[in-house]
């Protein structure tokens, strides 16, 4: 059995044969300049954007067309339902004694409003993480590899590789593999391997048999 290549819109098939319309492979469904997006991430919703181009705009509503900052996501990510990257785009202007936008109310003033902003901060996040239901990732979070993101957890600061947060602000709670095998793990970096060989060896990446990846990587 095939597996489905990374521009593929809906890759998931259910057993009755019809496209999971709400499961899609995000580099086929983005388009949008700002984001960069790794082979295989996807997104999973249970009320789906009609179109695939308003993907973007459900899970990044503030990443507006004259943004500078992005959104960078690695290989392998799972998003789930409800999740959104918050960038700099929803801030407003704080030194003054007031935060309230006046210039978007008037057409002439509208366009020069983003300069009043501070730069936008890009969002990264890693290869093969997990974001759970409804998190929300602010902008500048840097997430690593492997992390394990909880539901509703606000993400807004750093993330070391393979660790698990939640919370509002997330913290870490734990991590997934002690240091050796985080820094062999990134060392190996599965998930830039050929497709072929991820699915020849998908029994060691599931089931945490580092001396088999090790031995994969080596050959």
């Amino acid at each position: 059995m095939s597996f489905p290549s990374p521009d593929t819109l809906h890759p998931v098939t259910l057993p009755d044969g019809t496209l999971h319309k709400g499961n899609v492979f995000l580099k086929a469904a983005i388009t949008h300049p700002n984001w960069e997006i790794g082979d295989y991430t996807y997104a999973n919703d249970f009320d789906p954007p009609e179109e695939p181009s308003l993907w973007a705009g459900r899970l990044a509503p503030y990443l507006f067309p004259w943004a500078n900052d992005r959104i960078i996501i690695g290989k392998f990510g799972q998003i789930a339902h409800g999740v959104q990257f918050i960038t700099d785009g929803a801030n407003h202007a704080r030194d003054g004694f007031s935060t309230f936008p006046f210039a978007i109310h008037q057409p002439e003033r509208f366009g020069g409003y983003a300069e009043t902003l501070r730069p936008g901060r890009d969002i990264n996040v890693g290869h093969d993480v997990w974001i759970g239901t409804g998190a929300r990732i602010l902008a500048g979070a840097q997430i690593g590899n492997g992390v394990i993101i909880g539901a509703g957890a606000v993400v807004s600061r750093p993330v070391p590789d393979y660790a698990i947060v939640a919370g509002n602000r997330a913290e870490v709670l734990r991590m997934r593999f002690d240091a050796e095998t985080i820094a062999a793990l990134n060392e190996i970096a599965w998930w830039d391997w050929p497709i072929e060989k991820i699915l020849a060896f998908e029994t060691a990446i599931t089931g945490a048999d580092l001396a088999a990846l090790r031995k994969a990587a080596d050959g």
